[in-house]
Formats: C-alpha cells, structure tokens, sequence
C-alpha cells in the first residue's frame, strides 16, 4: 500500500539533511519529484549546505532549509503540519569525539530529545504527516554478538551503544500512538559511499599502500552502499512498512575480508593490520565500536522483496572507488 498522495508526489521533512546520508537521500526525493524541507542546524550557509550536487535541480522537486533547534521546541515545528512525510536522521557522530560522559550526553540527546520533538510536532499537527522514518542503527543488537546472524527479532545487547538504540527508537512514542501515522525504523549499518562514511577514513591508507585490517578482523560489518541505503529510506516512505528494519546488505562480512575487497578493489595490499591495542589507545571506549561488529541482515527488506543494486560487496566496492 503506498502513502504517495494524487499528485505523485510528496512533501517530505528531512532532518540532518546536510549529512553523508541525508545529502544523497535530499537529491534523491528533489530528482524523482518530491519537495523537501531540511531541517539544519547549518540552514543558515543556504542551500550550499546540501552540498554542491544537492543543488542542481533535475527534477521537478524543490528543496528548502529551515533552522532548528533539535534540542528544544521552536517554530520549526509548524513545518511539519501538512507534510506527507518526516525523515528523521539527525545525530552526533558517534566516532567524532571522546565517550565522556558529557559527549555520551550529547550522543543521547540528539538523538533521543531530536526524536522525541518530530514525534511531538507530528502528534500536534493538525494535517499530520502520515509516515516518520526515524533512523536508528544497527548498534541496537549490541557490540558482542560474535558472529551470530542477527534479524530485525533478535534481542537488543546491553551495552552503551545498544542502550542508546533502544531508547533513540522507543523515543517517536507520541507518534506511534496517533491513528493512521505509520512510524518505521530504519536500523543502518555501515555506510559504504565515495565522500563520508567509514571509506572517507579507510582510502586514505590504502592509496598510501599502508591500508589493512583493523582489530583482529574477525568482527563483522554490516555494511551497506549508499545508494541501497537511499533507495531502503525511500522504501519505507512509498509501502506500508512499519516497525523496524535492517538497512545493510544481504552478505556481512568480516573486517578481514573487507579489507582485502577494498585492497583489490584499488590495486593495492591490504597487508598493514592495525593491531587491537593501538585502537584502544587511540580511541580509548570508542574503539569498542570499531573492534567489534554485528551480522545484521536485513530479513524485513529481503522478505518484502526490496531489490538490491549493489547486494554483494565487490561490486559495491568497484563503484564507489572508479568515482571522482
């Protein structure tokens, strides 16, 4: 059942729309027709801040940019009255900085408080949006879970990163609650694409001939192109998903196969480990999100027939690597 109103097109609400994942999905929806409001916290640098390519228009969709403040109410809210749509994809890095307990503050608040403020602004609404995509990850199943397959029904692990999940998911409560608005969540894995994401830190090393596995290798990684990642999102507007949802690819990897992939993908060894403790060292509890992995698969995309363009890794690696 698709939510696309007579016109064919939507009004879509995208927060952290000028990120790695929100830049590709804001071109996306504007090229198939779609208008879309971003809230940023950069919306005063223009539409600049989408990036240069969100820019051009190529299809009849128009983009805006609306400041916000995603840990207080304001009146960015009126916005979503009337939209058809809300794409909530807005956090802090979880990588970017030191796990103290003033940055896992940080962690937890934009995330959580950002969720809790859409959920609240749909449920006032007086044309109520009948569909929020809140984003959530696949750090939900937990940092120790080896490689067991994990599926959408897999319980959530105990420790900081999977806390954070279950909380960040439980938070779109006020909209959950509102008859006819359909609430997903899309629990992304690792995003593979040429400008961000974990490759935007790997190629570096590996067109120096220094790039290898990290930690023991044996971790998995539920890695995903950007583009599926992209077209998952946009799945979830146009069908009557609900609940959550893995947005990775069919096959998981160990970090030890990656590395290799990556390397012949580029002409170049994958040799140079980077050994265990010197990511404690460097990343201090952080490292325990690097050093550890989840085999996530996403059933719930594969049973509802979600066609992959990029499902296995080396022809995923091979695009984004010939790109300029």
């Amino acid at each position: 059942m698709a939510v696309r109103h007579p016109r064919g097109a939507l009004r879509v609400i995208v927060s952290g729309g000028t990120g790695f994942i929100g830049r590709a999905l804001v071109r996306s929806l504007s090229e198939r027709g779609d208008d879309v409001v971003v809230l940023s916290r950069a919306a005063g640098g223009g539409a600049s801040a989408l990036g240069p390519r969100a820019t051009c228009r190529r299809g009849a969709g128009k983009v805006d940019l609306t400041a916000w403040t995603p840990e207080e109410a304001g009146d960015w809210a009126k916005v979503v009255d009337g939209a058809d749509a809300v794409v909530h994809l807005a956090g802090a890095g979880v990588l970017d900085a030191s796990w103290t307990p003033e940055r896992k503050e940080v962690l937890r608040s934009s995330r959580i408080r950002s969720t809790e403020l859409l959920a609240e602004a749909i449920a006032r609404a007086e044309d109520k949006p009948r569909v929020f995509v809140s984003s959530s990850a696949i750090g939900y199943y937990g940092t120790h879970a080896g490689d067991r397959v994990l599926t959408e029904d897999s319980p959530p692990g105990t420790d900081f990163l999977a806390r954070l999940v279950v909380d960040w998911e439980s938070a779109a409560a006020a909209a959950r609650e509102v008859p006819g608005v359909r609430v997903c969540h899309p629990r992304i894995g690792l995003v593979l694409g040429p400008r961000g994401g974990m490759l935007e830190k790997m190629l570096p090393a590996f067109r120096a001939f220094v790039g290898g596995p990290v930690g023991t290798g044996a971790q998995y990684m539920g890695w995903i192109h950007l583009v599926d990642t992209v077209r998952a999102l946009e799945h979830a507007l146009d069908t009557d998903l609900t609940g959550p949802f893995n947005v990775t690819a069919p096959e998981p990897v160990t970090m030890d196969t990656f590395a290799h992939a990556l390397g012949e993908a580029m002409g170049r060894p994958a040799i140079f480990r980077v050994p265990s403790f010197a990511v404690k060292l460097a990343l201090g509890s952080r490292s325990e999100a690097v050093l550890t992995g989840q085999r996530a698969i996403p059933k719930r995309l594969v049973d509802g027939e979600f066609a992959f363009v990029f499902p296995e890794l080396t022809s995923a690696l091979a695009d984004i690597v010939t790109r300029p």
